[in-house]
């Protein structure tokens, strides 16, 4: 049986650098809307807030980090990440070069309000020239001081290594799709022999809810949707037993398997809810039962189709 958890852990990325267990992630979330939903998150008790250039709320989120940092909220206490969009060729748009992705970070600051971030990411492998000018950048803006923690998303094991062939030092983290139904084992286990942290996101794709609201639909959704509904949910029964919902089971199963998550809402109540992780375990039975639900590489983004950036 895991050890029950009540205090949200944190995981270490870097040396002195301890990213939250549970974030708040904010994809899909309007600049408009982006203000109240992080200020009612870390109202709530997250202290982990994710952003991204091309989510083009940058400027909201930081209203309400500095809202609460106003109201007396130490910088310390507040982890934040944002992501370089690094272009994308094929769609005809400009690849990120050196000395345009230092700007991006600088313009990011700008709109947040802040004179550092916590965490920087690359945010696909879009751009194969220039990937290794781009990761330089980033050991650059650490160096900076401008972060403190630098990663990349949606990278696979041959991208990394792409990096560290070039003399680089190795990311802090990678940010992947994981849930029970893309498991990524192999790459898991190569991140974590290299000392790359995982970080999930789409975590609850596995819910017939997931990305339903209108505006929040991915290329995908409608099959998920349709494959979430056909079928018994073991989620369901599993959130019955523990008494939570099943976003909290498919959360909490993240947690269990060492990974940050980054649940997302702008209801108040769900934003409660999903960081209401600590107080129930997913016992042995039911663990090794979702190890077993693994259905492939993923669906809320793949290079094949680099529409959408969660």
């Amino acid at each position: 049986m895991t050890e029950h958890l009540r205090t949200p852990p944190v995981i270490t990325i870097a040396s002195g650098v301890h990213l939250p267990a549970v974030g708040f992630g904010t994809y899909l979330i309007s600049d408009d809307e982006a203000s109240g939903a992080v200020a009612a998150a870390i109202d709530a008790g997250y202290r982990h807030v994710d952003t991204a250039e091309v989510y083009e709320n940058e400027a909201g989120v930081g209203r309400a980090i500095n809202a609460a940092l106003g109201a007396g909220l130490r910088r310390d206490d507040l982890f934040v990440t944002t992501k370089v969009f690094p272009g994308n060729p094929a769609a005809g748009v400009a690849a990120k070069t050196f000395e345009t992705t230092i700007a991006s970070l600088d313009a990011s600051l700008g709109r947040l309000g802040l004179d550092h971030v916590d965490l920087y990411l690359i945010h696909a492998p879009l751009t194969p020239d220039e990937r290794v000018d781009q990761w330089r950048a980033l050991v650059e803006l650490r160096e900076q001081g401008k972060t403190r923690a630098i990663g990349v998303s949606n990278f696979s094991q041959v991208h990394i290594e792409e990096l560290l062939a070039a003399g680089l030092p190795r990311p802090d983290a990678n940010q992947i799709e994981l849930h029970p139904w893309s498991q990524k084992q192999e790459l898991v286990d190569y991140l974590r022999a290299t000392g790359i942290s995982p970080i999930a996101y789409s975590s609850l794709v596995p819910l017939s809810t997931w990305r339903a609201e209108e505006g929040h639909e991915s290329a995908k959704t409608s099959e998920m949707q349709a494959a979430s509904e056909a079928a018994d949910s073991p989620f369901a029964s599993m959130a019955a037993k523990y008494g939570v919902t099943e976003a909290q089971v498919l959360l909490r199963w993240g947690v269990q398997q060492g990974y940050a998550v980054l649940p997302k809402s702008t209801n108040p109540v769900r934003i409660r809810q999903n960081a209401d992780l600590f107080s129930f375990v997913i016992d042995d039975e039911d663990m090794a039962a979702i190890a077993g639900m693994d259905r492939g590489a993923g669906v809320a983004w793949s290079i094949g189709d680099p529409t959408t950036f969660a």
